[in-house]
């Protein structure tokens, strides 16, 4: 067994002189280990120094690069597209609010008009910027309004984001527009995606009962009842909620 040496110890018999050397051999093996690491460790950085200024200079310049960017170049240019974004941001939503003229107010969102930027403007000038993200979406709903679903499935593609409102629309709208080309099992997914993304009490039970209603189109009874269920038992002070029971009995009995 090994003991704990105090400075001045001396071994009591042979044993433990023996085992007394044995430790110190081991002791000086490690820090001449140690020793020899190092100057080698030392040689290396000494033969490769320009080399690791070189690496430390690129990434210095790197990241000064992105700060630089940042700062001068991406803050000016959301800031322009933030302006950018108000006159066809009014057009959309009075195309929302309108019953007459609610495709020519959102073609002057699309297109713009009188000098100004419309969304697909800002989504090709501004690349990049979340004003050009939000165009995207904004262009996808305004398509979809229209009835040109492919253009509203491009440009909802392209939107991403993590709010729990929009991102959950732009996913059911999606499910909108390939519902509208006869293309159910994409609907039924994005449908699922929108519900998946937010459980808010405005879009989940909205997607919801999409969801179960195309889910009973594509002979799904079980996925279907479980949709309607769940805005019964969750949902239930929502506008689908009201007439939830009528649903649950269609999918128990196909």
């Amino acid at each position: 067994m090994a003991t704990y040496n105090k400075r001045g110890y001396k071994p009591k018999n042979k044993a433990e002189e023996i085992e007394l050397d044995e430790q110190n051999s081991t002791t000086a093996e490690v820090f001449s280990t140690l020793d020899e690491s190092a100057s080698k460790t030392e040689e290396w950085v000494s033969q490769n120094q320009n080399y690791i200024l070189g690496i430390i200079g690129v990434i210095a310049v790197a990241v000064l690069g992105y700060l630089a960017y940042n700062q001068f170049v991406l803050k000016p240019k959301e800031a322009s597209a933030d302006n950018e974004m108000y006159y066809p941001q009014q057009y959309f939503d009075q195309a929302l609010n309108s019953t007459t003229e609610r495709d020519s107010l959102f073609t002057l969102s699309l297109n713009g008009g009188e000098g100004k930027y419309g969304f697909l403007d800002i989504i090709k000038e501004y690349s990049g910027t979340k004003a050009a993200n939000v165009a995207s979406y904004s262009a996808g709903m305004a398509y979809l309004n229209m009835q040109n679903y492919q253009e509203a499935i491009n440009h909802l593609e392209d939107f991403s984001s993590d709010d729990a409102i929009l991102g959950a629309l732009a996913k059911g709208g999606l499910g909108d527009a390939f519902a509208q080309l006869n293309q159910p099992e994409d609907a039924l997914a994005y449908y699922e995606k929108a519900v998946a993304h937010s459980d808010n009490s405005f879009t989940a039970p909205k997607f919801l009962y999409k969801a179960g209603i195309t889910a009973l189109e594509l002979n799904e009874d079980d996925k279907a009842l479980e949709y309607f269920q769940k805005i019964k038992d969750d949902y239930a002070s929502s506008d689908e909620a009201r007439t939830i029971d009528v649903f649950i009995g269609k999918s128990q009995k196909q």
